[in-house]
């Protein structure tokens, strides 16, 4: 098993997350968030907004999914055809256990 996380822009979530159910992914965990990238923030100005609004998706999957999920993301999170800065990342680490708490059964 996996967990995936994807940062992407608040506009795109509602998208990624219809496009993931689409494709079988259903369970999803989800958390606004603020932070900044390589464009260390945005300047308006003599503002600058260094805590840019992203939305955190979370999955956890078996490994073999990984390519479909990555691409649901990867195609839906984009900004236009050439995607820009602030789309966002995605983050992929293992998984050693899981358990449901109602039942106390392992695994997904």
């Amino acid at each position: 098993m996996i967990m995936v996380r994807a940062i992407v822009r608040p506009d795109k979530k509602d998208t990624v997350l219809l496009e993931l159910a689409n494709a079988g992914f259903n369970a999803a965990t989800v958390v606004d968030v603020v932070g900044r990238g390589k464009q260390k923030g945005i300047r308006f100005g003599d503002v600058i907004y260094d805590e840019i609004p992203k939305s955190l998706i979370m999955l956890v999957i078996d490994e073999e999914d990984k390519d479909d999920v990555l691409e649901v993301i990867l195609s839906h999170a984009k900004t236009g055809e050439k995607g820009a800065f602030g789309d966002g990342k995605i983050f992929i680490s293992p998984m050693d256990e899981v358990y449901t708490i109602s039942s106390g059964a392992a695994g997904l």
